[in-house]
Parts: C-alpha cells; structure tokens; sequence
C-alpha cells in the first residue's frame, strides 16, 4: 500500500500562493482546506473563496474540512461550488440529519469524509460507515495547529483499521494532527493511510517547498521502513 499525503495548506505561506500549489500539484495527493467559522471551534481560518482560487490552479483533489457549527447552512454548498471534491463533516454537528447531509454531498457529487474529534468515540460512525469515503482521526483537538499530539488516539487508529475490515468496508484512514517525524512511524504502525502534513511535518522543514518536500519524503522512508516500504 502506498501512503498519500494531503498538506494542510492552513500552514502554507500564502504570500507565495500559486508558486506552493504548483510545488504541490506535483507531489501531493489531496490538499486539506481547513474551514472554520470561530464558534465550532475558537478560530477562523480559510474559506470558500480560498477554495475557488485554489480550484482554478489545482490539479489534484480538494478536500474541505468543515469545523462549523451549521455546515448545512451554507458551507457545504459553498464549499462545493467552489470546487471541493470531497466534505469533511463532525458528525456531532449534523447528527439530527447526517444520512440527509450524506445523501445530499453524493448528489453534488462529492466524496463524503467523517472526522472524529479526540473525544468523539469510533462508534459514532457504525450506522452510517458504510457511506463514507474516508474516516479521519483527529490526534490533537480541532482549532489550532502545533498541538501535542495525543498518543491515545493511536489505538483508535487502529480499531478503525480492524472495524473497516471485519465489517468489509473500503472507507480510506487519514490522520489529522502532528504528522511529523515524531510520530510517522506509530502513525504507520496502527494502519494509517492518508497523512495531512501541516507546520511540523512540511512547510516547516525548509523555506524552500520543494526541500521541505524531498526532506519530508526522506524522514517519512526513513521512519516506516518495513511498513510502506
């Protein structure tokens, strides 16, 4: 199997917008847009319109994680005609109509993704897993980059990883939260697939994208020889 990797692109310098995304088109898989509306969670950060300037020069999918108390509302929509390709939701939020919400993103032809706070237990998604394209699990809590990542959530990577296959579901597993050389390798060993890499796991690496790019490649290699590899 081989990992993918979506840059958070929150933590990206956007004085160098277009020269960063087409480093990136290049080498990543999926870019995660992190969008907040500071009452989900205390913070604000990129937005639909962001998505639409990405959308005109990205070559690879667009994934829009919604930290929004009422993403219905308006977001997902918006999120969508600016060219996502894939929703991120928090069940929590859209729990009274989740099988609608599920349903409607489908429609508008977009994958559907489920992330799941550090509190928010797995088996929140059992009535619905079999809808979904892909299951994040957030290792440090939703709002802030440069949290410590929080080593109890490595075992519920790995109950994920052990439900999709005895339950026979093809849902991806993603990891958003400190992905970086500290914790590739457990990350990895748990069964981790997709891994969103921010500050501490790529643009921190080098003022040079590129660089910072292969150094991440090589400490990736370097910690999960034997499990990608």
């Amino acid at each position: 199997m081989k990992p993918a990797f979506s840059p958070s692109l929150m933590c990206m310098d956007v004085t160098k917008f277009r020269e960063q995304i087409e480093t990136l088109n290049g080498r990543a898989d999926l870019y995660h847009v992190d969008v907040m509306d500071g009452h989900y969670v205390k913070n604000l950060t990129l937005s639909p319109f962001f998505i639409e300037q990405l959308s005109k020069v990205a070559t690879i999918p667009i994934d829009a994680h919604l930290m929004a108390e009422k993403p219905n509302d308006f977001l997902v929509d918006a999120c969508i005609d600016a060219g996502a390709s894939i929703i991120s939701i928090h069940p929590e939020v859209v729990h009274a109509e989740l099988f609608r919400t599920i349903a409607h993103i489908k429609k508008r032809g977009c994958q559907v993704g489920i992330v799941l706070n550090p509190a928010t237990p797995l088996a929140i998604i059992e009535p619905f897993a079999h809808l979904i394209d892909k299951l994040t699990i957030m290792t440090i809590d939703p709002g802030f980059a440069g949290q410590p990542f929080l080593t109890e959530m490595v075992e519920k990577i790995a109950d994920a990883k052990r439900f999709r296959a005895e339950q026979r579901l093809a849902f991806t597993l993603e990891v958003d939260g400190s992905c970086n050389e500290k914790t590739f390798k457990q990350l990895a060993q748990a069964g981790n697939e997709t891994f969103i890499v921010g500050t501490s796991g790529l643009f921190g690496l080098d003022h040079d994208l590129s660089t910072a790019w292969e150094k991440m490649e090589a400490i990736f290699r370097k910690q999960t020889e034997g499990i990608y590899f």
